[in-house]
């Protein structure tokens, strides 16, 4: 049998009921990846051993009686450290946030996550607050791509992102404001998916306001379906949530993409594309052809985009560091604190004006998707760069949404969209290519995800992989 720790939730749960594995060999073995790997990668917070064994033998004892609880028993999962997790302390990469006080609440995702009998195995890395497409904190260090541990994951889920690639659980929670579940998976050749906002449940909300969404970071396309098919569960304390949807987001996975229309934009909003990346994505867009839809090149007619996320995004960390003392300012993370003072200095009119032009992009994507079932473009326009900075070397870019002009957009407008790995570079960096369908069409994305992934399988680095060093 494949070693357990890079088994799917789907294939966990086959040989639970089967009597074949159990609950308790499974967190262990992702345990052991995470002893393995973790002081290299830094993908992991906290990890929570102890309790995730309890779990897990509570687990067996159910699977052993015949009476397992909910679609996930005994499935090995993470928390990204944005979340509440009960017990917990929840501190969102921050030096400024005290870990000895009441962590008595569960966030709606994590709740359904133990409704559901999903074993926790820890909390997973972040920016501090999520503020950024990299995955690096004052309170955790830099975590690395296992792909190339000299370069970054992304973020701001890099934590789940390189767990899934690792075997460190199968399932991992993600936030994605502006792009922060498709970038790293992108870097990392894993699975992401950016739900249509208010699909899953939040509490509290995101400072940053209604582009942050919720979602599933796995190993297949089929995990996440199942995975948001408990996630997307009814919460009343989130207010804005969708109004609920009972399906199972399994049901019409490999129904495929004959007939379907697709537009395929390889430089949207008019983004400059590494060469390499542009061939291999382009590459993957032409495959939706050959299984049987319409592939057209088309790039939407929309107003530059920018401008736009970076006032509702600055004004955002403003609100994430309200209450900090003076004191403890020194503290956060300086490129947090710097665009919470130009957000500060935003003038109200611009605010408005950010909200129309919102409107308007909104609009634009869905009249576009009027003509269209989807949209696939790059989901980032370069491969994976140095860890430890906020843009590549050399670039000239000054703020990670010089780089991220693919995942943004679709952050604005609330719309489903996914990662989904197509390829290698010849620096062996893994490439995404993003789908993305009309708000509430996440059933369309994860089904046109679910063709390519059939044709075209995942792979997965194994273990971390250090230039000029040898696997041990």
């Amino acid at each position: 049998m494949t070693d357990a720790a890079m088994l799917t939730a789907t294939e966990l749960l086959d040989l639970y009921r089967a009597h074949r594995l159990s609950p308790v060999e499974a967190t262990r073995a992702a345990l052991d990846r995470i002893a393995r790997d973790n002081a290299v990668v830094n993908a992991f917070s906290l990890v929570d051993e102890e309790g995730a064994l309890a779990a897990a033998r509570e687990s067996e004892r159910r699977w052993q009686a015949g009476r397992p609880i909910g679609r996930l028993d005994g499935v090995p999962a993470s928390v990204k450290e944005l979340l509440l997790a009960r017990g917990w302390p929840t501190r969102r990469g921050s030096l400024t946030i005290d870990p000895d006080q009441p962590w008595e609440h569960d966030a709606p995702s994590v709740a359904r996550l133990r409704e559901h009998g999903a074993v926790l195995l820890g909390m997973t890395t972040t920016p501090e607050r999520g503020w950024k497409g990299v995955t690096d904190s004052p309170l955790t260090g830099i975590t690395r791509n296992p792909w190339n541990t000299d370069t970054t994951p992304g973020g701001s889920s890099g934590g789940a992102a390189v767990a899934a690639a690792l075997g460190m659980g199968a399932l991992h929670i993600g936030t994605d404001g502006g792009g922060s579940i498709r970038i790293p998976a992108a870097f990392t050749g894993v699975f992401g998916l950016k739900p249509t906002y208010g699909r899953v449940p939040a509490w509290p909300l995101s400072p940053f306001g209604d582009v942050s969404h919720l979602g599933p970071i796995t190993r297949s396309v089929a995990d996440a379906a199942l995975m948001l098919t408990v996630l997307s569960e009814p919460d009343a304390r989130d207010w804005q949530a969708l109004p609920p949807d009972r399906r199972d987001w399994r049901v019409g996975l490999d129904d495929g993409v004959h007939g379907l229309r697709i537009a395929w934009s390889p430089a949207f909003g008019g983004a400059v594309v590494d060469p390499e990346v542009a061939e291999i994505a382009a590459a993957a867009a032409a495959a939706f052809g050959e299984l049987g839809a319409e592939v057209v090149r088309e790039d939407p007619e929309i107003e530059p985009t920018h401008e736009i996320f970076r006032r509702i995004w600055y004004s955002g960390a403003v609100g994430a560091l309200a209450g900090i003392p003076e004191e403890r300012r020194a503290d956060i993370d300086p490129g947090l604190a710097e665009i919470a003072r130009e957000g500060a200095a935003i003038p109200h009119v611009d605010h408005l004006e950010a909200g129309l032009a919102r409107g308007r992009l909104g609009l634009a994507m869905s009249l576009f998707l009027d003509r269209y079932d989807l949209l696939l473009t790059p989901a980032l326009p370069i491969p994976a760069f140095a860890a430890g900075r906020e843009v590549p070397d050399g670039s000239g870019m000054r703020r990670w949404t010089e780089w991220t002009r693919f995942s943004y957009p679709f952050n604005l407008t609330q719309q489903p969209a996914a990662s989904v790995p197509c390829g290698l570079t010849a620096a062996g960096l893994p490439v995404g290519l993003q789908i993305v369908g009309p708000r509430h069409g996440e059933a369309l994305v994860l089904r046109a995800a679910r063709a390519f992934e059939a044709r075209h399988p995942f792979a997965f680095p194994g273990e971390p992989r250090t230039p000029g060093r040898s696997p041990a």
